[in-house]
């Protein structure tokens, strides 16, 4: 591992994964249990190329080169010191050969990168389509929880132009979006094949959903088994712990 010389508000944060640690800021956004799901959800073939849009601390695209064979992983962000941190963890993790962060807007993919250049993209995007009433909607944590620089179709589409035919999309978002999410997919020819809800308790309502599309898919969706977080005395279940430990 290289040293990091970490800045004001800054720490770094065991991944419990080949030893990487990542660079986090609590006063502007860390990831959170979706972004692990997320990678536990994402398969990524050995050779494949994988991109992360809206990557935030860059933690998706370490986690899947921890956990995968994938050639090379990308981040793009938006936000320039959100992308500098991330940076600086991959090179902590002496990632430099497999893993790149890139600054840019999800809405100039099209100037960023060469049509249907990956053969897997994954996105946690914002999940709040509403920013009004937001006192700073230009807060690193609000662009991270609010759609404010980028839309839900925005991140469809450029995951659409990004993606080989063939290839596969995931993404973690919130069940009331279903509808909104499925439509989308669809319109921009990226057909949802897996989805998996994911309940805090046995007998709470869904608060997550696991999707994959697959780039001019045939019609046809695996509904997976719910996936449970915690048991009844708030100890994370089984399943869970596989996913933070395979």
């Amino acid at each position: 591992m290289n040293k990091v010389e970490l800045k004001p508000n800054e720490r770094l944060d065991d991944l419990h994964r080949n030893h990487y640690k990542i660079i986090q800021d609590p006063a502007r956004f860390c990831f959170g249990m979706d972004a692990v799901l997320l990678t536990g959800f994402t398969q990524v073939k050995p050779g494949e190329e994988v991109i992360d849009l809206g990557t935030g601390t860059g933690v998706i695209p370490i986690l899947l080169a921890a956990k995968s064979q994938g050639k090379r992983f990308i981040g793009l962000e938006i936000q320039v010191d959100s992308a500098e941190m991330a940076a600086r963890s991959v090179q902590f993790n002496q990632l430099e050969h497999r893993v790149q962060i890139h600054n840019g807007d999800i809405k100039d993919i099209e100037t960023l990168y060469k049509a249907s250049s990956f053969q897997v993209v994954t996105s946690n995007p914002p999940y709040m389509n509403e920013g009004g009433g937001l006192v700073n909607p230009y807060d690193a944590k609000a662009i991270a929880r609010h759609e404010v620089l980028c839309t839900l179709e925005d991140v469809i589409k450029g995951a659409a132009r990004l993606l080989q035919v063939g290839g596969r999309f995931y993404m973690v978002h919130r069940p009331h979006r279903l509808v909104d999410i499925v439509l989308v997919l669809r319109q921009y020819k990226l057909e949802p094949k897996r989805m998996r809800l994911v309940y805090p308790y046995v007998y709470k309502e869904p608060n997550m959903v696991l999707i994959e599309a697959v780039k001019n898919g045939k019609p046809m969706i695996k509904m997976e088994k719910p996936l449970i977080i915690y048991k009844e005395d708030g100890t994370y279940t089984e399943e869970v712990y596989d996913i933070y430990n395979k």
